[in-house]
């Protein structure tokens, strides 16, 4: 079922999902039932599950030299979304990331989930190998969102990179894209990120999902400003609660957030980490409420495998 289906058919209540990493390589699924189990009391309406690009790790060799080998710490993406569907009944989200990926890997990966049954995809540029300063796309790869966007969409007009198929099969995915409240890190100012955003949903993206935010004010002002460009589509809030006080630098720093000064003020004064995750919740079940109170379509929490807390804010919530 198609998220828009999902948003469509809400009457008027404000609908639970999340997203959950896949486990590191090697580790077994059941990593991921228990994160998944806890939370499906409040009835998730999809479950994203996150994509994680190629790195690369230097290998000796016996005479001294190295090698550069590519490595993958959380593969599975595809079957752990069949998994979902299968165990669940819930519709699963895959990320799909330009990253590490040429167009026909991408087309494949798109194959794959077509006949395994998934019917939506968020569609991200995804982020820069940890030691290179700015994203530089795969040879042959999409260079961003938008790319991607043009992709998927062709295959849900029946065109494929190979333009000599007769009679290709035509997908039906509905396209989701990300959205920034306080900007892209990359952008250099809100108004051309919301351009840009704008394009995304002129290409084919049919509901947003934002980066966390720790200020109401700022996801109202981007919903607002957002529909004064004509970007219509469903636009469902990013949640995440504190947890440690490392969050305080470490979140601003890598999601180009700002972190209102009274939670910040209250997370220094805590003695330790067991007291911040205190706060996090509080600051964050009252964040939930005024979504709801102003009918966000859905509640999105980011839980990073920490599925007690998010289903502690849930429960004060739905």
């Amino acid at each position: 079922m198609k998220i828009t289906d999902h948003i469509a058919g809400r009457n008027g209540r404000t609908l639970f999902s999340f997203e959950i990493l896949p486990p590191l390589k090697g580790e077994s699924i059941n990593s991921i039932w228990n994160a998944i189990d806890p939370l499906m009391e409040f009835k998730p309406s999809f479950i994203d599950v996150t994509y994680h690009r190629e790195d690369f790790i230097m290998r000796k060799r016996p005479d001294g030299g190295y090698d550069r080998i590519t490595t993958r710490k959380r593969p599975g993406t595809v079957g752990i979304c069949a998994g979902i569907q299968n165990k669940y009944k819930v519709d699963a989200v895959p990320h799909l990331i330009c990253g590490g990926f040429n167009k026909e890997d991408t087309e494949n990966a798109l194959i794959d989930l077509h006949f395994v049954g998934i019917d939506n995809i968020l569609a991200l540029r995804g982020d820069a190998r940890k030691d290179d300063r700015f994203f530089v796309p795969e040879d042959g790869g999409n260079k961003n969102a938008l790319d991607m966007i043009y992709q998927i969409k062709n295959m849900n007009n029946g065109i494929y990179l190979d333009e000599g198929l007769v009679n290709a099969t035509v997908s039906n995915f509905c396209i989701g894209s990300a959205g920034y409240p306080e900007k892209h890190a990359d952008a250099p100012n809100l108004e051309s990120d919301l351009n840009f955003l704008k394009r995304k949903v002129e290409a084919g993206a049919e509901f947003i999902v934002t980066q966390m935010f720790f200020d109401n004010r700022h996801f109202n002002d981007f919903v607002a400003r957002c529909r004064e460009k004509g970007i219509n589509v469903p636009i469902i809030p990013g949640i995440k609660p504190l947890t440690t006080k490392k969050q305080l630098l470490t979140l601003p720093n890598i999601f180009n957030i700002e972190i209102p000064y009274a939670l910040s003020e209250a997370v220094q004064a805590c003695k330790d980490d067991k007291e911040v995750r205190e706060v996090g919740i509080e600051w964050c079940v009252a964040q939930c409420r005024e979504l709801v109170k102003n009918e966000a379509p859905v509640l999105h929490f980011y839980t990073m495998g920490k599925s007690e807390i998010t289903g502690r804010i849930a429960s004060q919530v739905y």
